[in-house]
């Protein structure tokens, strides 16, 4: 059973800041995804997600993260990815999305 997905979102000039806390998996994955999306559209900044409280992320919700950094580009924009735990931060380099990515410490 998967835990509830929450979001806090935080506004600047030249930034969008989302705070993702809970799990993604296949059944928080689409709610992820169309608060991304939405984000991004809206707002054509740079975005930084931060992870922090983030307990969980599977193939699926790294699919998500994938497909929001190809919809940030074409705003030539850039995702930010901040505070990823130990277990978390070792898919990002595993899977190679480390590099595509920016990921602070």
């Amino acid at each position: 059973m998967s835990s509830e997905l929450n979001f806090k979102e935080v506004q600047s000039e030249n930034l969008y800041e989302l705070y993702v806390s809970g799990e993604v998996d296949i059944y928080t994955s689409q709610v992820l995804k169309s608060k991304l999306y939405e984000i991004i559209d809206a707002n054509q900044k740079d975005l930084l997600i931060e992870c922090s409280e983030l307990n969980y992320i599977d193939s699926t919700g790294l699919g998500i993260f994938v497909g929001a950094l190809k919809k940030v580009k074409q705003y030539n924009k850039q995702i930010y990815i901040s505070g990823l735990k130990d277990n978390i931060k070792k898919l990002f380099v595993i899977t190679g999305l480390d590099k595509l990515f920016i990921i602070k410490e």
